[in-house]
Parts: structure tokens; C-alpha cells; sequence
């Protein structure tokens, strides 16, 4: 397999990895989107008031569902990588 769709699985993999424990499977809850930050991307919940997480959230959930789905999700990472891309 290519890197390239290595990548693709891994995303996939750690979106399920944390979606589903506090309901849909196809979505990420707030609590959900907290634990895959803390441990992927070791952002601790003191990190940020939580007035900054409920706006980071909202951000994330572009059709205002309450939920972050895949696309979402995909849309954030993209995102980051534009952002870590810059010299």
C-alpha cells in the first residue's frame, strides 16, 4: 500500500478509535474529540478554558449537529497540515 493511503487508513483508524464510546459510532462527541487531542495530539483539557474548547468544538461541527463527523474530522486535520506546512 502507499504512504499516501497508509495515511488515509491511519485517519480513518483514529477517528473510529475514539468515535462511538459515548454514542454514534459515526460521529465524535465533545468528550470524544477531547480524549483523540489529549492523546494524539497531547493536548491536555487544561490546556484551554472550557469556553475555548466549546468554541474550538463549534468550529469543528460546521452543520451544527453537536457532533463532529468524519468529514469534519477530515476537514480539521486538513487544516492542520496547512498550518504545519508553513515555513
Amino acid at each position: 500500500m502507499s504512504q499516501l493511503l497508509n495515511a488515509i487508513t491511519m485517519l480513518r483508524e483514529i477517528f473510529y478509535k475514539y468515535s462511538g464510546n459515548e454514542g454514534d459510532k459515526n460521529t465524535l462527541t465533545k468528550g470524544e474529540l477531547c480524549e483523540l487531542l489529549h492523546k494524539e495530539f497531547a493536548i491536555t483539557p487544561g490546556d484551554s478554558s472550557k469556553a475555548a474548547v466549546d468554541d474550538f468544538f463549534k468550529k469543528l461541527d460546521s452543520d451544527q449537529s453537536g457532533l463532529v463527523d468524519f468529514t469534519e474530522y477530515v476537514a480539521f486535520v486538513a487544516a492542520l497540515s496547512v498550518i504545519t506546512n508553513q515555513p
